[in-house]
């Protein structure tokens, strides 16, 4: 296996303009692999057990070893963006972030598997850092999967999300 760039898939995943990321993000996986993930993605994701169900969108361009990718989510009940989280004092409600967009920290495709992790984020409601991660299976132009998010107490809640390329 070679690193390559690309993706932010998912997960995943949020629906509206990205911005590039400050750092690349570590892409682990064959060539034609991390090539088939370059690009702009939309979709959606939800989740039974959270209740939340949003819109997602990520673009990831290839550098290198490495890829530059945002994911932008926002949950349908809100209709604002989650942000990324910085800190014990953050509430969501009030917190004014620097940036809107989520950064993947590292993304590893094979045989048309993705999978990866988002940098902490800020909970919408309370403030609390919440750790996501998905995986997915590239079918042609579409990326399908589940993600697990952490929450503060070591629960779990889990969802789906879908992506296409646009």
């Amino acid at each position: 296996m070679i690193r390559s760039p690309t993706l932010p898939t998912l997960l995943v995943l949020a629906l509206t303009a990205c911005g590039a990321s400050r750092a690349p993000v570590p892409l682990v996986g064959a060539s034609a692999d991390v090539g088939a993930l370059t690009g702009e993605w939309a979709g959606d994701y939800s989740s039974a057990e959270s209740g939340r169900s949003g819109s997602i969108s990520f673009t990831l361009r290839a550098a290198g070893d490495s890829a530059f990718g945002d994911v932008v989510m926002i949950p349908s009940a809100l209709g604002r963006r989650l942000v990324p989280w910085r800190g014990e004092n953050a509430t969501g409600a009030n917190q004014q972030p620097a940036s809107t967009v989520l950064t993947i920290r590292f993304v590893r495709v094979e045989h048309g598997h993705v999978s990866g992790t988002l940098d902490p984020y800020a909970d919408p409601q309370t403030g609390a850092r919440l750790l996501t991660t998905f995986s997915g299976e590239l079918n042609g132009t579409t990326i399908s999967g589940t993600y697990t998010t952490r929450l503060p107490s070591g629960d779990t809640q889990t969802g789906r999300w879908t992506v296409q390329r646009r």
